[in-house]
């Protein structure tokens, strides 16, 4: 399995396998990045610009010589219906993919938080890839991303290295890094992270008055 900069497994073989999407490719398959950011890769931006911004991992541009690649080529099968562009997402210097789904991706446990609670959180972002230079626990500042011009190139064999992530529970984050765990384990919710969980829905409904259809019957001077 892939490892961590600190030699711990990330619990996956290829993490570009559990990528849906870019975080910069918009709804119409375009490029945000090139179009808002370009500055920082001048020679990126126009090379997109010249393809309409279209992302090359998800469309051909029209009239794009067939076979045409950019950077270097992995082959990963169809990572998400209808890709259909001359890339991969390894292929490209700007490529990001972070997580924003509330659930554990292994247990599928649910995020609750309370307002103005400062508890530890259920969930955990859990990298299966690093930006290059990005040290285990750095947090991404949501900016800079991409490499200064030409790009992330961190791998071993000269790829570039992106950020991957997904969220986990902190039970099964602690399995994934302490043992051969993997993220697409059939895994139901630990006891205790059922028993969290349902502790702060307690609190939650109580904090709401909440008072369920059950608690209603009983009260009920006609039942």
């Amino acid at each position: 399995m892939e490892k961590t900069p600190s030699g711990t497994s990330v619990g996956v073989d290829d993490p570009y396998a559990h990528v849906d999407r870019c975080d910069h490719c918009t709804d119409e398959g375009r490029c945000r990045f090139a179009v808002e950011q370009g500055d920082r890769d001048p020679a990126f931006a126009d090379r997109l610009s010249r393809r309409d911004f279209r992302c090359p991992v998800v469309s051909e541009a029209p009239g794009a010589p067939e076979g045409e690649r950019g950077g270097t080529t992995r082959e990963h099968g169809d990572l998400e219906e209808g890709l259909t562009g001359p890339w991969e997402w390894a292929d490209c210097p700007h490529f990001r993919s972070r997580d924003h789904d509330r659930e554990c991706v292994r247990c599928g446990l649910e995020e609750r938080r309370l307002a103005h609670d400062d508890e530890r959180p259920l969930l955990e972002e859990h990298h299966l890839s690093y930006r290059s230079g990005t040290a285990p626990g750095d947090a991404a500042d949501g900016t800079d991303h991409g490499g200064g011009g030409t790009g992330d190139s961190g791998g071993e064999d000269g790829t570039p290295a992106h950020e991957i992530t997904v969220h986990l529970c902190r039970w099964c984050h602690a399995k994934i890094h302490d043992s051969w765990a993997r993220i697409t384990d059939d895994a139901n919710p630990d006891p205790e992270a059922i028993a969290e969980r349902e502790g702060r829905r307690s609190r939650e409904q109580a904090e709401l008055g909440f008072e369920s259809a059950a608690e209603r019957y009983d009260h009920d001077p006609e039942g």
